[in-house]
């Protein structure tokens, strides 16, 4: 795949979370509206809610994420190791082999 628009990374840490953990759930993201706020014991990170029960304000973790994204710049090219269409997200290596979350928006088919 080819990158069209460069995308920066938050600056925050990754949040990885593991089936069975409880999450304290937040707001829903404006702009993702797949995704909400969670706060774990490792730090907080945005995650797609289908990840978590219907339990609020504390969920219990329904299958692992990891919210690392990967920077990259229009001009790059990544292998798309895993699509998520409902979020609107791709799971990505480049070139030199790091992997992280891209949004589709920067992405266009070779």
């Amino acid at each position: 795949m080819r990158v069209v628009m460069d995308h920066e990374i938050p600056d925050r840490a990754p949040l990885v979370i593991a089936p069975g953990e409880r999450v304290t759930v937040g707001e829903r993201d404006t702009e993702w509206p797949a995704f909400v706020l969670v706060t774990a014991a490792a730090g907080e990170g945005w995650v797609p809610e289908r990840h978590l029960d219907a339990a609020r304000p504390v969920a219990t973790v329904l299958s692992g994420y990891d919210t690392r994204e990967l920077p990259v710049a229009a001009g790059d090219s990544v292998e798309p190791l895993r699509d998520d269409a409902v979020s609107g997200w791709c799971w990505c290596r480049d070139l030199g082999g790091r992997e992280g979350w891209v949004p589709h928006r920067v992405l266009q088919m070779d």
